[in-house]
């Protein structure tokens, strides 16, 4: 067993967070069972680069009890929880994860669950899946296939394929109705404000929110501000969407005009450089940012930096930055992912769906080795439609069915 991590002696700290979540987990708990009886995944290599906290170390359990040798590291170095990472590391698991790693850190966990030679890639923004391609292309041949877990990672994936660079299948999990209909909408929305809570101490009721972008994790974000209490401004490059804003309740504006009168800011996009310099320079006294969308890169905060006259930690994980005019204005978490670098992440009912997904697509990966014509694949519907009917029986309840008149009058 090979591992890097902070320290082992955590270990009973992180396995009291698995053994949480894993009682509030149904699904998975379903799959565990089988895949320890089928052993699905015997002999077989699993990379997987997910935020490492107690949720994904239960679905690197199941994985490992279908068979799987786990080779595991965070996709983001502030989301990582070391006494999770020790928990897994003493069950055996081989583990690269470190809280707080430095960039050097980070790329070399990376590597080192890729050096593995693995048959399946589990992805969550898509390093592990570029680093293959870029860096070690001779492990290629030896991967049946693997999962993305995000919006963003699809983009990439999706752009690697257009330019027929994308050399194995990839299951696009986060594109299944049971993942984003559920985890990007009401896990964003109430995992963002858990971090943002829980960082600030401070009330939302009264505020106005600004949150940038409206597709599923926007709308989560935007209607638990509402439900706080909060004006809700959103801002969007999507007619389409700004009207679905507008319907909702919303207020819509330009970042420009709403950078004026915000006094929270949660980005949601995908997308780099939202809020920028001309925006700083106009926020008021106070101000507080914060990022949900996957990369570091939606609020500047170098830029931020570049233009303040003065910083200081303000609080536990927010720090503050000085502008010329006298106004401070408020980065939680360096700008990375808030709801998992100030908080615990999606709540464990919510990445039960997410994570069965998972489960269950690297499964039907391996039970179709080989016979993929396409590199971009959807989760098929029966996957879908069975975690739903598995959630809804854990929950107790049921729904009609159509008869057989009914089928024929829908032409089914």
């Amino acid at each position: 067993m090979k591992s890097e991590i902070y320290d082992l002696n955590l270990w009973e700290s992180g396995q009291k967070k698995i053994d949480w979540v894993k009682q509030n987990m149904d699904l998975l708990r379903s799959i565990e069972e089988e895949f320890s009886k089928d052993k699905p995944f015997a002999g077989l290599k699993i990379a997987l680069s997910i935020h490492l906290e107690a949720k994904t170390a239960y679905l690197c359990k199941v994985l490992a009890a279908g068979g799987a040798q786990m080779y595991v590291t965070g996709s983001n170095p502030l989301s990582t929880q070391d006494d999770v990472a020790a928990a897994l590391v003493h069950d055996g698991l081989n583990v690269f994860a470190k809280y707080g790693a430095t960039e050097e850190e980070y790329e070399r966990h990376i590597s080192k669950v890729i050096e593995a030679g693995p048959n399946i890639i589990i992805d969550d923004g898509g390093d592990l899946v570029n680093l293959i391609h870029n860096k070690y292309p001779e492990k290629i041949a030896d991967v049946i296939g693997g999962c993305e877990e995000t919006t963003t990672g699809i983009i990439r994936l999706i752009g690697m394929n257009k330019e027929n660079k994308l050399k194995f299948p990839m299951v696009l999990v986060n594109n299944a109705k049971c993942k984003y209909l559920f985890d990007n909408r009401y896990g964003t929305g109430q995992s963002v404000w858990d971090g943002i809570n829980r960082t600030t101490n401070l009330i939302v009721a009264g505020k106005n929110v600004v949150v940038a972008g409206y597709g599923w994790c926007g709308k989560g974000v935007a209607m638990r501000a509402k439900g706080l209490g909060a004006s809700v401004i959103v801002t969007e490059i999507d007619p389409i969407k700004a009207m679905e804003a507008v319907m909702d309740g919303f207020k819509v504006m330009k970042m420009e005009e709403a950078a004026k009168i915000g006094d929270f800011f949660v980005t949601v996009t995908g997308c780099c450089d939202v809020i920028t310099e001309n925006s700083f320079k106009v926020m008021k006294d106070g101000a507080i940012l914060c990022n949900a969308g996957h990369f570091d890169v939606e609020v500047d905060v170098k830029g931020l930096k570049k233009i303040a006259v003065e910083e200081k930690a303000a609080r536990n994980n927010i720090m503050g930055y000085r502008m010329q005019n006298g106004n401070w204005l408020y980065v939680i978490a360096e700008g990375r992912l808030v709801n998992l670098a100030a908080g615990d992440g999606h709540p464990a009912e919510i990445m039960d769906m997410s994570f069965a997904i998972q489960a269950l697509s690297a499964l039907y990966l391996v039970k179709n080795k080989g016979s993929f014509d396409e590199n971009i694949i959807y989760v098929p519907e029966e996957v879908d439609k069975e975690v739903s009917r598995r959630k809804l029986k854990f929950w107790n309840l049921q729904i009609d069915e159509l008869t057989e008149k009914q089928k024929k009058y829908l032409n089914i």
